[in-house]
């Protein structure tokens, strides 16, 4: 399947696009993209964590992933 997701943060610039295109065999779940985006971007690995959210609703490593879905990648955030 086909999947779309939208960067922020420092997930854009590890990315380098605010919009990255990838595909992942029908029944992936969340930790099947996370594994993925380690694979082709080793600095997430660097990240001390790493939310996706789905349809605008945090996900669970175990959610299965859906071709029209929303994915956003939510780096960690810090504050002051």
């Amino acid at each position: 399947m086909h999947l779309k997701i939208l960067c922020f943060g420092i997930t854009r610039d590890i990315i380098g696009q605010f919009e990255y295109k990838t595909s992942l065999p029908e029944g992936a779940t969340v930790a099947d993209l996370k594994n993925q985006l380690n694979e082709s971007f080793p600095a997430f690995g660097t990240l001390k964590s790493l939310r996706i959210a789905l349809n605008e609703t945090y996900a669970e490593d175990t959610t299965p992933l859906t071709e029209n879905a929303e994915i956003v990648l939510i780096p960690p955030v810090s504050g002051g």
